[in-house]
């Protein structure tokens, strides 16, 4: 496929989707670490799978990338969000899970607008994925007690940063 036809914004959602996978596989990877310092072993490698499949989309999406004729590039990886316990770290987890699916979702509907059947299957898939697996994590919170009362400052900033995301 040539890059030449395809729309400049589905390159970018296919960027900004491989900075978010990225980002995953960073936090995923830090927080099963940290985990494993906590000695919550099962934690531990439930992080460590959550690593393997968010590796696994963004080999997808550098494969999607090249396929185009692209090079592959990220902009900019978001900063690991660590918590003093399982359920923050979870929360936080939900939350970036909540951001890829926002963005595939976008990402598709945009693809379909434009009449790019090809991407918008792409995206699709992978909303489809981070679907299921923001599902999971949240079934993993919801049976720790579910989410905590976020208030202050931290619940703002966590709100603004997902309103500009969408922006």
């Amino acid at each position: 496929m040539d890059s030449e036809v395809i729309h400049p914004k589905v390159l970018g959602y296919l960027g900004r989707a491989l900075s978010l996978e990225l980002t995953a596989v960073q936090q995923y990877m830090t927080q099963a670490s940290l985990a494993e310092t906590w000695g919550d072993g099962e934690a531990s490698q439930r992080f460590r799978a959550e690593t393997v499949e968010e590796m696994q989309h963004a080999e997808r999406i550098v494969a999607r990338m090249l396929a185009l004729g692209v090079a592959p590039a990220s902009s900019q990886l978001r900063p690991v969000a660590l918590a003093p316990d399982l359920v923050g770290l979870l929360e936080h987890n939900v939350d970036l899970e909540r951001l890829l699916i926002d963005h595939y979702d976008e990402a598709s509907r945009f693809c379909l607008l434009v009449g790019d059947a090809e991407n918008a299957a792409f995206f699709t898939a992978l909303l489809e994925e981070e679907q299921h697996h923001g599902e999971a994590l949240s079934s993993w919170l919801n049976s720790l007690g579910g989410p905590r009362q976020r208030s202050g400052y931290g619940a703002y900033s966590q709100r603004q940063a997902r309103s500009l995301q969408r922006h």
